[in-house]
Protein backbone atom coordinates (compact mmCIF):
# COMPACT_ATOMS: atom_id res chain seq x y z
CA UNK A 1 0.00 0.00 0.00
CA UNK A 2 2.75 2.44 0.29
CA UNK A 3 3.94 1.72 -2.91
CA UNK A 4 0.71 2.77 -4.39
CA UNK A 5 1.09 6.15 -2.18
CA UNK A 6 4.39 6.91 -3.48
CA UNK A 7 2.98 6.20 -6.77
CA UNK A 8 -0.23 8.36 -6.65
CA UNK A 9 2.14 11.41 -5.89
CA UNK A 10 5.06 10.82 -7.61
CA UNK A 11 3.81 9.94 -10.95
CA UNK A 12 2.29 13.37 -11.75
CA UNK A 13 5.49 15.27 -10.12
CA UNK A 14 7.79 13.27 -11.87
CA UNK A 15 5.38 13.74 -15.23
CA UNK A 16 5.30 17.61 -14.80
CA UNK A 17 9.00 17.81 -13.63
CA UNK A 18 9.87 15.87 -17.38
CA UNK A 19 7.66 18.31 -19.04
CA UNK A 20 9.21 21.55 -17.52
CA UNK A 21 12.96 20.08 -17.63
CA UNK A 22 11.92 18.77 -21.17
CA UNK A 23 11.72 22.31 -22.26
CA UNK A 24 15.17 23.43 -21.55
CA UNK A 25 16.14 20.79 -24.41
CA UNK A 26 16.79 22.15 -27.78
CA UNK A 27 13.91 23.16 -29.90
CA UNK A 28 13.29 20.12 -31.82
CA UNK A 29 14.14 17.31 -29.17
CA UNK A 30 11.58 19.66 -26.73
CA UNK A 31 9.32 19.29 -29.18
CA UNK A 32 9.55 15.53 -29.80
CA UNK A 33 9.88 15.12 -26.10
CA UNK A 34 6.84 17.37 -25.00
CA UNK A 35 4.67 15.04 -27.93
CA UNK A 36 5.42 12.42 -25.83
CA UNK A 37 5.21 13.47 -22.71
CA UNK A 38 1.71 14.40 -23.70
CA UNK A 39 0.54 11.54 -24.82
CA UNK A 40 1.11 9.63 -21.52
CA UNK A 41 0.55 12.35 -18.95
CA UNK A 42 -3.37 10.89 -18.96
CA UNK A 43 -1.89 8.38 -17.47
CA UNK A 44 -0.21 10.07 -14.26
CA UNK A 45 -3.50 10.36 -12.52
CA UNK A 46 -4.28 6.70 -12.57
CA UNK A 47 -2.30 5.81 -9.62
CA UNK A 48 -4.11 7.73 -7.26
CA UNK A 49 -7.50 6.89 -8.97
CA UNK A 50 -6.55 2.92 -8.15
CA UNK A 51 -5.66 3.69 -4.54
CA UNK A 52 -9.17 5.08 -4.12
CA UNK A 53 -10.41 1.91 -5.05
CA UNK A 54 -8.41 -1.13 -3.70
CA UNK A 55 -6.95 1.31 -0.72
CA UNK A 56 -8.75 0.54 2.89
CA UNK A 57 -11.39 3.17 5.02
CA UNK A 58 -9.22 5.11 7.09
CA UNK A 59 -5.84 4.10 5.67
CA UNK A 60 -2.98 7.19 6.91
CA UNK A 61 0.23 8.14 6.23
CA UNK A 62 2.06 10.51 8.28
CA UNK A 63 5.59 11.95 7.63
CA UNK A 64 6.08 13.90 10.65
CA UNK A 65 9.66 15.24 8.92
CA UNK A 66 8.00 17.24 6.42
CA UNK A 67 6.47 20.56 7.16
CA UNK A 68 4.62 20.98 10.82
CA UNK A 69 3.69 17.06 10.21
CA UNK A 70 1.87 16.09 7.76
CA UNK A 71 -0.81 13.49 7.61
CA UNK A 72 -3.04 12.27 4.88
CA UNK A 73 -5.94 9.74 4.76
CA UNK A 74 -8.54 8.42 2.79
CA UNK A 75 -12.17 8.87 4.37
CA UNK A 76 -15.29 8.53 3.52
CA UNK A 77 -15.55 12.35 1.87
CA UNK A 78 -12.12 11.87 0.45
CA UNK A 79 -11.70 8.85 -1.09
CA UNK A 80 -14.87 9.06 -3.46
CA UNK A 81 -13.54 12.35 -4.67
CA UNK A 82 -10.00 11.87 -4.97
CA UNK A 83 -11.23 8.70 -7.03
CA UNK A 84 -13.62 11.39 -9.11
CA UNK A 85 -10.19 13.91 -9.52
CA UNK A 86 -7.76 11.21 -10.92
CA UNK A 87 -10.90 10.06 -13.88
CA UNK A 88 -11.91 13.72 -14.43
CA UNK A 89 -7.60 14.80 -14.68
CA UNK A 90 -7.01 11.72 -17.19
CA UNK A 91 -9.86 12.63 -19.79
CA UNK A 92 -8.81 16.07 -19.56
CA UNK A 93 -5.37 15.53 -20.19
CA UNK A 94 -5.92 12.62 -23.04
CA UNK A 95 -7.84 15.99 -24.68
CA UNK A 96 -5.25 18.20 -24.71
CA UNK A 97 -2.59 16.84 -27.38
CA UNK A 98 -5.11 16.39 -29.90
CA UNK A 99 -7.65 19.51 -29.64
CA UNK A 100 -5.32 22.14 -31.14
CA UNK A 101 -4.71 23.53 -28.31
CA UNK A 102 -0.76 25.66 -28.27
CA UNK A 103 1.68 24.66 -26.30
CA UNK A 104 0.22 21.34 -25.36
CA UNK A 105 3.16 20.01 -23.47
CA UNK A 106 2.90 23.25 -20.95
CA UNK A 107 -0.96 22.76 -20.13
CA UNK A 108 -0.45 19.29 -19.77
CA UNK A 109 2.46 19.83 -16.96
CA UNK A 110 0.04 23.00 -15.61
CA UNK A 111 -2.64 20.39 -15.30
CA UNK A 112 -0.46 17.55 -13.76
CA UNK A 113 0.19 20.14 -10.78
CA UNK A 114 -3.13 21.18 -10.43
CA UNK A 115 -4.15 17.73 -9.57
CA UNK A 116 -1.44 17.04 -7.10
CA UNK A 117 -2.95 20.40 -4.99
CA UNK A 118 -6.47 19.21 -5.85
CA UNK A 119 -5.90 15.40 -4.82
CA UNK A 120 -4.13 16.74 -1.51
CA UNK A 121 -7.06 18.77 -0.81
CA UNK A 122 -9.09 15.76 -0.48
CA UNK A 123 -7.13 13.33 1.14
CA UNK A 124 -5.27 15.67 3.41
CA UNK A 125 -5.58 15.14 7.36
CA UNK A 126 -4.14 18.05 8.90
CA UNK A 127 -4.72 22.10 8.25
CA UNK A 128 -1.41 22.91 6.91
CA UNK A 129 -1.60 20.14 4.34
CA UNK A 130 -4.75 20.89 3.36
CA UNK A 131 -3.81 24.66 2.93
CA UNK A 132 -0.90 24.02 1.14
CA UNK A 133 -2.28 22.00 -1.69
CA UNK A 134 -5.04 24.24 -1.81
CA UNK A 135 -2.97 27.11 -2.46
CA UNK A 136 -0.89 25.05 -4.98
CA UNK A 137 -4.19 24.51 -7.04
CA UNK A 138 -5.07 27.85 -6.96
CA UNK A 139 -2.12 29.53 -8.42
CA UNK A 140 -1.57 27.01 -10.92
CA UNK A 141 -5.26 27.02 -12.30
CA UNK A 142 -4.68 31.03 -12.58
CA UNK A 143 -1.67 29.76 -15.30
CA UNK A 144 -4.05 27.51 -16.71
CA UNK A 145 -6.82 30.21 -16.86
CA UNK A 146 -4.29 32.16 -19.07
CA UNK A 147 -2.73 29.71 -21.41
CA UNK A 148 -3.73 31.08 -24.85
CA UNK A 149 -2.63 34.58 -23.62
CA UNK A 150 -5.43 36.52 -24.94
CA UNK A 151 -6.63 39.56 -23.72
CA UNK A 152 -9.90 37.78 -22.54
CA UNK A 153 -7.90 35.38 -20.90
CA UNK A 154 -5.53 37.60 -19.02
CA UNK A 155 -8.54 40.04 -17.85
CA UNK A 156 -10.53 36.73 -16.69
CA UNK A 157 -6.84 35.65 -15.18
CA UNK A 158 -6.68 39.15 -13.49
CA UNK A 159 -9.81 38.91 -11.43
CA UNK A 160 -9.45 35.45 -10.90
CA UNK A 161 -6.30 35.96 -9.67
CA UNK A 162 -7.54 38.63 -7.36
CA UNK A 163 -10.16 36.62 -5.70
CA UNK A 164 -7.95 33.56 -5.38
CA UNK A 165 -5.72 35.90 -2.84
CA UNK A 166 -8.59 37.66 -1.19
CA UNK A 167 -9.97 33.59 -1.19
CA UNK A 168 -6.65 32.40 0.30
CA UNK A 169 -5.67 35.31 2.95
CA UNK A 170 -9.18 34.36 4.42
CA UNK A 171 -8.31 31.06 4.61
CA UNK A 172 -4.93 31.84 6.12
CA UNK A 173 -6.55 33.99 8.77
CA UNK A 174 -8.64 30.89 9.55
CA UNK A 175 -6.43 27.90 9.55
CA UNK A 176 -4.37 29.56 11.57
CA UNK A 177 -7.08 30.31 13.78
CA UNK A 178 -8.53 26.78 14.16
CA UNK A 179 -4.22 26.03 14.22
CA UNK A 180 -4.51 28.00 17.33
CA UNK A 181 -7.47 26.08 19.38
CA UNK A 182 -5.84 22.82 18.65
CA UNK A 183 -7.24 22.06 15.52
CA UNK A 184 -3.57 21.11 13.86
CA UNK A 185 -5.20 17.64 12.78
CA UNK A 186 -8.52 18.15 10.51
CA UNK A 187 -10.04 15.20 12.90
CA UNK A 188 -10.15 18.09 15.27
CA UNK A 189 -10.54 20.91 13.54
CA UNK A 190 -14.37 21.13 14.11
CA UNK A 191 -14.52 20.43 17.93
CA UNK A 192 -11.47 23.09 17.81
CA UNK A 193 -13.80 25.84 16.13
CA UNK A 194 -16.84 25.38 18.10
CA UNK A 195 -14.94 25.96 21.58
CA UNK A 196 -12.99 28.61 19.98
CA UNK A 197 -13.42 32.45 21.14
CA UNK A 198 -13.32 33.58 18.14
CA UNK A 199 -15.50 30.94 16.58
CA UNK A 200 -17.74 33.40 14.54
CA UNK A 201 -14.93 34.94 12.78
CA UNK A 202 -13.48 31.63 11.55
CA UNK A 203 -16.61 30.67 10.42
CA UNK A 204 -16.87 34.14 8.62
CA UNK A 205 -13.32 33.34 6.78
CA UNK A 206 -14.47 29.80 6.02
CA UNK A 207 -17.18 31.49 4.08
CA UNK A 208 -15.39 33.76 2.33
CA UNK A 209 -12.22 31.91 1.98
CA UNK A 210 -13.30 28.59 0.29
CA UNK A 211 -16.82 30.36 -1.06
CA UNK A 212 -14.62 32.17 -3.68
CA UNK A 213 -14.14 28.54 -4.78
CA UNK A 214 -17.02 27.49 -4.33
CA UNK A 215 -18.35 30.06 -6.65
CA UNK A 216 -20.80 31.14 -4.08
CA UNK A 217 -22.87 33.90 -5.07
CA UNK A 218 -21.48 36.89 -4.83
CA UNK A 219 -18.36 35.31 -5.16
CA UNK A 220 -18.96 33.47 -8.43
CA UNK A 221 -17.67 36.24 -10.57
CA UNK A 222 -14.54 34.26 -11.79
CA UNK A 223 -16.52 31.45 -13.04
CA UNK A 224 -18.50 33.08 -15.94
CA UNK A 225 -14.76 34.83 -17.30
CA UNK A 226 -12.30 31.88 -16.52
CA UNK A 227 -14.44 28.78 -18.62
CA UNK A 228 -14.79 30.46 -21.61
CA UNK A 229 -11.25 32.09 -21.60
CA UNK A 230 -9.46 28.84 -20.78
CA UNK A 231 -8.59 25.86 -22.74
CA UNK A 232 -11.65 23.86 -22.81
CA UNK A 233 -10.43 20.84 -20.30
CA UNK A 234 -8.70 23.57 -18.04
CA UNK A 235 -12.42 24.34 -17.90
CA UNK A 236 -13.49 20.63 -16.99
CA UNK A 237 -11.14 21.04 -14.63
CA UNK A 238 -12.27 23.95 -12.95
CA UNK A 239 -15.86 23.25 -12.99
CA UNK A 240 -15.59 19.42 -12.44
CA UNK A 241 -12.75 19.12 -9.57
CA UNK A 242 -11.32 22.12 -8.95
CA UNK A 243 -14.74 24.08 -6.83
CA UNK A 244 -15.44 20.85 -5.23
CA UNK A 245 -12.34 21.75 -3.14
CA UNK A 246 -14.57 24.44 -1.97
CA UNK A 247 -16.84 22.14 -0.62
CA UNK A 248 -14.23 19.93 0.87
CA UNK A 249 -12.52 22.68 3.07
CA UNK A 250 -16.17 23.54 4.81
CA UNK A 251 -16.57 20.01 5.41
CA UNK A 252 -13.59 19.63 7.30
CA UNK A 253 -13.43 22.99 9.03
CA UNK A 254 -16.98 24.07 9.46
CA UNK A 255 -17.75 22.71 13.37
CA UNK A 256 -20.76 20.39 11.97
CA UNK A 257 -22.18 18.06 14.38
CA UNK A 258 -20.64 19.67 16.85
CA UNK A 259 -22.53 22.64 18.35
CA UNK A 260 -26.05 24.41 16.55
CA UNK A 261 -25.29 27.67 14.62
CA UNK A 262 -28.82 28.54 12.77
CA UNK A 263 -27.54 32.08 11.93
CA UNK A 264 -24.70 30.93 10.23
CA UNK A 265 -26.51 28.27 9.04
CA UNK A 266 -29.48 30.73 7.72
CA UNK A 267 -26.91 32.81 6.04
CA UNK A 268 -25.46 29.18 4.17
CA UNK A 269 -28.70 28.72 2.87
CA UNK A 270 -29.70 32.12 2.11
CA UNK A 271 -27.06 32.74 -0.28
CA UNK A 272 -27.05 29.08 -1.65
CA UNK A 273 -30.16 29.38 -2.80
CA UNK A 274 -29.83 33.11 -4.11
CA UNK A 275 -27.25 31.53 -6.22
CA UNK A 276 -28.97 28.11 -7.39
CA UNK A 277 -31.89 30.26 -8.73
CA UNK A 278 -30.24 34.10 -9.80
CA UNK A 279 -27.75 32.02 -11.55
CA UNK A 280 -30.35 30.58 -13.71
CA UNK A 281 -32.03 33.79 -15.21
CA UNK A 282 -27.96 34.95 -15.64
CA UNK A 283 -27.08 31.88 -17.69
CA UNK A 284 -30.09 32.27 -20.28
CA UNK A 285 -29.24 35.49 -21.27
CA UNK A 286 -25.87 34.36 -22.58
CA UNK A 287 -24.58 32.74 -25.80
CA UNK A 288 -21.50 31.02 -25.32
CA UNK A 289 -21.90 27.59 -24.45
CA UNK A 290 -18.94 27.66 -22.05
CA UNK A 291 -20.45 30.64 -20.11
CA UNK A 292 -23.83 28.75 -19.79
CA UNK A 293 -22.19 25.76 -18.23
CA UNK A 294 -20.36 28.05 -15.66
CA UNK A 295 -23.73 29.36 -14.80
CA UNK A 296 -24.80 25.93 -14.19
CA UNK A 297 -21.81 24.97 -11.96
CA UNK A 298 -22.86 28.21 -9.99
CA UNK A 299 -26.36 27.04 -9.71
CA UNK A 300 -25.36 23.59 -8.59
CA UNK A 301 -22.79 24.88 -5.85
CA UNK A 302 -25.78 26.70 -4.58
CA UNK A 303 -27.63 23.18 -4.39
CA UNK A 304 -24.44 21.76 -2.64
CA UNK A 305 -24.07 25.09 -0.74
CA UNK A 306 -27.68 24.10 1.23
CA UNK A 307 -26.33 20.84 2.19
CA UNK A 308 -23.76 22.35 4.52
CA UNK A 309 -26.18 25.25 5.78
CA UNK A 310 -28.54 22.49 6.79
CA UNK A 311 -25.58 20.60 8.82
CA UNK A 312 -24.17 23.90 10.14
CA UNK A 313 -27.88 24.47 11.47
CA UNK A 314 -29.30 21.37 12.95
CA UNK A 315 -25.97 19.32 13.99
CA UNK A 316 -27.93 15.97 14.31
CA UNK A 317 -28.63 15.80 10.67
CA UNK A 318 -24.82 17.02 9.85
CA UNK A 319 -23.32 13.16 9.27
CA UNK A 320 -26.19 12.49 6.34
CA UNK A 321 -25.55 15.69 4.75
CA UNK A 322 -21.93 15.28 4.61
CA UNK A 323 -22.08 11.89 3.36
CA UNK A 324 -24.64 13.34 0.25
CA UNK A 325 -22.62 16.83 -0.34
CA UNK A 326 -19.52 14.31 -1.13
CA UNK A 327 -21.86 11.72 -3.35
CA UNK A 328 -23.49 14.93 -5.17
CA UNK A 329 -19.91 16.73 -5.66
CA UNK A 330 -18.67 13.00 -7.10
CA UNK A 331 -22.00 12.88 -9.59
CA UNK A 332 -21.38 16.49 -10.64
CA UNK A 333 -17.74 16.30 -10.98
CA UNK A 334 -18.35 13.76 -13.70
CA UNK A 335 -21.33 14.84 -15.13
CA UNK A 336 -20.13 18.62 -15.44
CA UNK A 337 -16.33 17.62 -16.64
CA UNK A 338 -17.86 15.42 -19.43
CA UNK A 339 -20.26 18.27 -20.86
CA UNK A 340 -17.16 20.72 -20.69
CA UNK A 341 -15.44 18.02 -22.55
CA UNK A 342 -17.93 17.16 -24.89
CA UNK A 343 -18.01 21.02 -26.52
CA UNK A 344 -15.11 20.64 -28.99
CA UNK A 345 -15.97 16.99 -29.50
CA UNK A 346 -19.69 18.14 -31.20
CA UNK A 347 -17.48 20.85 -33.20
CA UNK A 348 -15.01 18.93 -34.73
CA UNK A 349 -17.62 15.68 -35.07
CA UNK A 350 -20.64 16.15 -34.50
CA UNK A 351 -21.91 16.78 -38.11
CA UNK A 352 -20.04 13.06 -39.44
CA UNK A 353 -19.94 9.75 -38.52
CA UNK A 354 -19.62 10.05 -34.74
CA UNK A 355 -23.26 12.71 -34.05
CA UNK A 356 -25.40 9.72 -32.71
CA UNK A 357 -22.49 8.74 -29.89
CA UNK A 358 -22.26 12.29 -29.12
CA UNK A 359 -25.65 13.07 -28.95
CA UNK A 360 -26.18 10.34 -26.40
CA UNK A 361 -23.07 11.35 -24.39
CA UNK A 362 -24.16 14.52 -24.42
CA UNK A 363 -27.93 13.80 -23.56
CA UNK A 364 -26.75 11.60 -20.89
CA UNK A 365 -24.42 13.74 -19.08
CA UNK A 366 -27.32 16.67 -19.36
CA UNK A 367 -29.59 14.75 -18.02
CA UNK A 368 -27.64 13.57 -15.07
CA UNK A 369 -27.27 17.04 -13.95
CA UNK A 370 -31.02 17.80 -13.91
CA UNK A 371 -31.35 14.23 -12.15
CA UNK A 372 -33.82 12.52 -14.17
CA UNK A 373 -34.42 8.54 -13.03
CA UNK A 374 -31.48 6.37 -14.36
CA UNK A 375 -28.68 8.56 -13.92
CA UNK A 376 -26.23 9.58 -11.36
CA UNK A 377 -28.51 12.80 -10.50
CA UNK A 378 -31.16 11.06 -9.85
CA UNK A 379 -29.24 8.96 -6.87
CA UNK A 380 -27.44 12.28 -5.59
CA UNK A 381 -30.37 14.48 -5.83
CA UNK A 382 -32.56 11.74 -3.77
CA UNK A 383 -29.92 11.41 -1.02
CA UNK A 384 -29.46 15.09 -0.87
CA UNK A 385 -33.39 15.98 -0.68
CA UNK A 386 -33.23 13.20 1.94
CA UNK A 387 -30.82 14.59 4.24
CA UNK A 388 -31.72 17.72 5.08
CA UNK A 389 -35.11 15.82 6.23
CA UNK A 390 -37.41 18.53 7.13
CA UNK A 391 -35.19 21.49 7.51
CA UNK A 392 -37.12 24.74 6.81
CA UNK A 393 -36.39 27.36 3.99
CA UNK A 394 -35.30 30.17 6.69
CA UNK A 395 -37.89 33.33 6.14
CA UNK A 396 -40.15 31.46 3.44
CA UNK A 397 -43.16 30.64 6.21
CA UNK A 398 -43.00 26.91 6.74
CA UNK A 399 -41.63 25.68 3.34
CA UNK A 400 -39.44 22.86 3.63
CA UNK A 401 -36.15 23.08 2.26
CA UNK A 402 -37.07 19.99 0.08
CA UNK A 403 -39.84 21.01 -1.25
CA UNK A 404 -37.52 24.22 -2.82
CA UNK A 405 -34.53 22.12 -3.49
CA UNK A 406 -36.32 19.76 -7.23
CA UNK A 407 -36.78 23.40 -8.79
CA UNK A 408 -32.93 23.67 -9.11
CA UNK A 409 -33.49 20.47 -11.70
CA UNK A 410 -35.87 22.83 -13.42
CA UNK A 411 -33.49 25.46 -13.74
CA UNK A 412 -30.80 23.17 -14.76
CA UNK A 413 -33.43 21.67 -17.33
CA UNK A 414 -33.65 25.68 -18.76
CA UNK A 415 -30.03 26.49 -18.88
CA UNK A 416 -28.94 23.04 -20.49
CA UNK A 417 -31.78 23.25 -23.05
CA UNK A 418 -30.18 27.03 -23.85
CA UNK A 419 -27.08 25.27 -24.28
CA UNK A 420 -28.06 22.80 -26.20
CA UNK A 421 -29.73 25.41 -28.20
CA UNK A 422 -26.22 27.62 -28.93
CA UNK A 423 -24.06 24.28 -29.33
CA UNK A 424 -26.05 22.10 -31.58
CA UNK A 425 -27.69 24.80 -33.96
CA UNK A 426 -24.33 25.98 -36.23
CA UNK A 427 -23.09 22.65 -38.39
CA UNK A 428 -20.82 20.81 -36.80
CA UNK A 429 -17.28 19.50 -37.77
CA UNK A 430 -16.90 16.05 -40.03
CA UNK A 431 -13.72 15.32 -38.63
CA UNK A 432 -12.56 11.23 -37.62
CA UNK A 433 -12.71 10.68 -33.80
CA UNK A 434 -9.78 9.73 -32.42
CA UNK A 435 -8.83 8.38 -29.05
CA UNK A 436 -10.98 11.21 -27.45
CA UNK A 437 -14.37 10.25 -28.23
CA UNK A 438 -13.80 6.34 -26.25
CA UNK A 439 -12.73 7.97 -23.44
CA UNK A 440 -15.17 10.60 -23.52
CA UNK A 441 -17.93 8.10 -23.89
CA UNK A 442 -16.20 6.18 -20.65
CA UNK A 443 -16.62 8.93 -18.54
CA UNK A 444 -19.93 9.86 -19.32
CA UNK A 445 -21.12 6.23 -18.67
CA UNK A 446 -18.72 5.65 -15.59
CA UNK A 447 -20.58 8.36 -13.55
CA UNK A 448 -23.73 6.35 -13.17
CA UNK A 449 -21.85 3.29 -12.32
CA UNK A 450 -19.26 5.08 -9.61
CA UNK A 451 -22.42 7.44 -8.06
CA UNK A 452 -24.75 4.30 -7.69
CA UNK A 453 -21.48 2.56 -5.96
CA UNK A 454 -20.62 4.57 -3.88
CA UNK A 455 -24.26 5.32 -2.80
CA UNK A 456 -24.61 1.70 -2.18
CA UNK A 457 -21.62 1.45 -0.18
CA UNK A 458 -23.27 3.84 2.22
CA UNK A 459 -26.61 2.15 2.23
CA UNK A 460 -27.51 2.08 5.53
CA UNK A 461 -26.43 5.66 6.50
CA UNK A 462 -28.30 7.66 3.77
CA UNK A 463 -31.18 7.12 1.97
CA UNK A 464 -30.37 5.33 -1.60
CA UNK A 465 -33.53 5.06 -3.86
CA UNK A 466 -34.62 2.27 -5.57
CA UNK A 467 -34.33 2.41 -9.64
CA UNK A 468 -37.74 0.61 -9.56
CA UNK A 469 -39.78 2.64 -7.13
CA UNK A 470 -42.24 4.57 -9.91
CA UNK A 471 -43.30 7.56 -6.93
CA UNK A 472 -39.39 7.94 -6.92
CA UNK A 473 -39.41 8.20 -10.25
CA UNK A 474 -42.35 11.23 -10.68
CA UNK A 475 -40.53 13.15 -7.76
CA UNK A 476 -37.16 13.26 -9.36
CA UNK A 477 -38.94 13.96 -13.48
CA UNK A 478 -41.69 16.63 -12.71
CA UNK A 479 -38.59 19.45 -12.78
CA UNK A 480 -37.41 17.98 -16.12
CA UNK A 481 -41.15 18.42 -17.55
CA UNK A 482 -41.52 21.94 -15.59
CA UNK A 483 -38.08 22.84 -17.37
CA UNK A 484 -39.08 21.60 -20.58
CA UNK A 485 -43.04 23.28 -20.16
CA UNK A 486 -41.34 26.85 -19.34
CA UNK A 487 -38.37 26.25 -22.55
CA UNK A 488 -41.17 25.60 -24.90
CA UNK A 489 -42.63 28.88 -23.58
CA UNK A 490 -39.57 30.61 -24.07
CA UNK A 491 -39.70 29.45 -27.37
CA UNK A 492 -42.86 30.24 -28.23
CA UNK A 493 -42.85 33.86 -26.88
CA UNK A 494 -39.29 34.82 -28.71
CA UNK A 495 -40.59 33.26 -31.91
CA UNK A 496 -43.45 35.40 -32.05
CA UNK A 497 -41.63 38.83 -30.84
CA UNK A 498 -43.54 38.97 -27.46
CA UNK A 499 -40.36 40.04 -25.65
CA UNK A 500 -37.83 42.61 -26.16
CA UNK A 501 -35.06 41.47 -28.98
CA UNK A 502 -32.15 41.16 -25.55
CA UNK A 503 -34.52 38.45 -24.42
CA UNK A 504 -35.38 36.68 -27.72
CA UNK A 505 -32.22 37.04 -29.00
CA UNK A 506 -29.78 37.09 -26.13
CA UNK A 507 -26.32 38.19 -26.92
CA UNK A 508 -24.29 37.72 -23.56
CA UNK A 509 -24.56 41.66 -23.87
CA UNK A 510 -27.65 42.61 -21.64
CA UNK A 511 -25.82 40.50 -18.47
CA UNK A 512 -22.11 40.09 -19.57
CA UNK A 513 -20.14 37.20 -18.33
CA UNK A 514 -19.15 37.80 -14.68
CA UNK A 515 -22.37 40.09 -14.10
CA UNK A 516 -21.57 41.58 -10.67
CA UNK A 517 -18.03 42.40 -11.40
CA UNK A 518 -18.64 44.19 -14.77
CA UNK A 519 -20.62 46.44 -12.70
CA UNK A 520 -17.82 46.74 -10.40
CA UNK A 521 -15.11 47.40 -13.14
CA UNK A 522 -17.55 50.37 -14.21
CA UNK A 523 -17.82 52.11 -10.86
CA UNK A 524 -14.06 51.60 -10.12
CA UNK A 525 -13.64 53.38 -13.92
CA UNK A 526 -15.93 56.46 -12.75
CA UNK A 527 -14.50 56.66 -9.17
CA UNK A 528 -10.99 56.74 -11.08
CA UNK A 529 -12.28 59.67 -13.60
CA UNK A 530 -13.90 61.44 -10.27
CA UNK A 531 -10.42 61.11 -8.27
CA UNK A 532 -8.21 62.15 -11.71
CA UNK A 533 -10.44 65.23 -12.11
CA UNK A 534 -10.05 65.79 -8.08
CA UNK A 535 -6.18 65.68 -7.71
CA UNK A 536 -6.37 67.59 -11.06
CA UNK A 537 -8.41 70.07 -9.53
CA UNK A 538 -6.11 70.33 -6.42
CA UNK A 539 -3.09 70.39 -8.43
CA UNK A 540 -4.59 73.54 -10.34
CA UNK A 541 -4.93 75.03 -6.56
CA UNK A 542 -1.41 73.88 -5.11
CA UNK A 543 -0.10 76.06 -8.46
CA UNK A 544 -2.19 79.03 -8.00
CA UNK A 545 -1.26 79.28 -3.99
CA UNK A 546 2.36 78.86 -5.06
CA UNK A 547 2.12 82.21 -7.32
CA UNK A 548 0.02 84.19 -4.76
CA UNK A 549 2.60 83.65 -2.56
CA UNK A 550 5.65 84.16 -4.50
CA UNK A 551 3.84 87.49 -5.48
CA UNK A 552 4.15 88.72 -1.68
CA UNK A 553 7.36 90.37 -1.49
CA UNK A 554 7.02 90.73 2.36
CA UNK A 555 7.00 86.90 2.67
CA UNK A 556 10.22 86.15 0.98
CA UNK A 557 12.69 87.52 3.51
CA UNK A 558 10.79 85.74 6.36
CA UNK A 559 10.53 82.59 4.71
CA UNK A 560 14.41 82.43 2.83
CA UNK A 561 16.47 83.73 6.31
CA UNK A 562 15.96 80.85 8.38
CA UNK A 563 15.88 78.57 4.90
CA UNK A 564 19.32 79.36 4.31
CA UNK A 565 20.57 79.41 7.99
CA UNK A 566 19.23 75.55 7.49
CA UNK A 567 20.47 74.93 4.34
CA UNK A 568 24.07 73.20 5.82
CA UNK A 569 23.77 69.41 7.58
CA UNK A 570 25.40 71.24 10.42
CA UNK A 571 23.00 73.59 10.73
CA UNK A 572 20.13 71.50 10.56
CA UNK A 573 21.87 68.67 12.44
CA UNK A 574 21.99 71.56 15.54
CA UNK A 575 18.86 72.33 15.09
CA UNK A 576 17.36 68.51 15.18
CA UNK A 577 19.99 67.87 18.12
CA UNK A 578 18.41 70.74 20.02
CA UNK A 579 14.27 69.26 19.30
CA UNK A 580 15.02 66.00 20.76
CA UNK A 581 16.62 67.15 23.89
CA UNK A 582 13.50 69.32 24.52
CA UNK A 583 11.77 66.46 23.86
CA UNK A 584 13.55 64.39 25.98
CA UNK A 585 13.95 66.82 28.72
CA UNK A 586 9.80 67.47 28.57
CA UNK A 587 9.58 63.52 28.77
CA UNK A 588 11.75 62.93 32.02
CA UNK A 589 10.26 66.15 33.87
CA UNK A 590 6.24 64.90 32.98
CA UNK A 591 7.65 61.40 34.68
CA UNK A 592 8.71 62.88 37.33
Amino acid sequence: MITLWLLAVLAPLLTALAIALGGLAPAAAARAGGTVLTRIAPLAPLPAGLLAVVGTEHSRIELPWLLMGTVVELDSVGRPLLLMASLLYAAALAFVPRSGIERPALLSGLLLLCFVGNAGVFIAADAVTLYLTFTLMSFVGYAAVIHDRSGEARRAGRIYLVMAVLGEAAVLAAVILVVGSGGVLLSDAPAAVAGSPYRDVIIALLLFGFGVKAGTVPLHVWLPLAHPAAPTPASAILSGAMVTAGLVGWLRFLPLGEIASPGWGTVFVLAALLGAFLAVPAGLLQSDPKVILAYSTISQMGFLAVLVGVALAEPELAPVCILAAALYALHHGIAKGALFLGIPLWKSHGGGSARIPLLAGLGAAALAIIGVPLTSGYVAKYVAKEAVGPAMVPAAGGVELAEVLPLVGAGSTLLLARCAWVLLRPSAGRARPGPALPVWLLLVAGGFALTAAVAHRWTGTIAVPKLTDMSIWWEQSWPLLLGLVLTGAGWWVSSRDLVPPWAAHPDGRTVPPGDVVVVEEELLRRVAHVLERVGAALLAGHVWVLAMVRRMPSVSPIVGVPQRILDGWRESGLVLLLLLALCLALVVGGLS
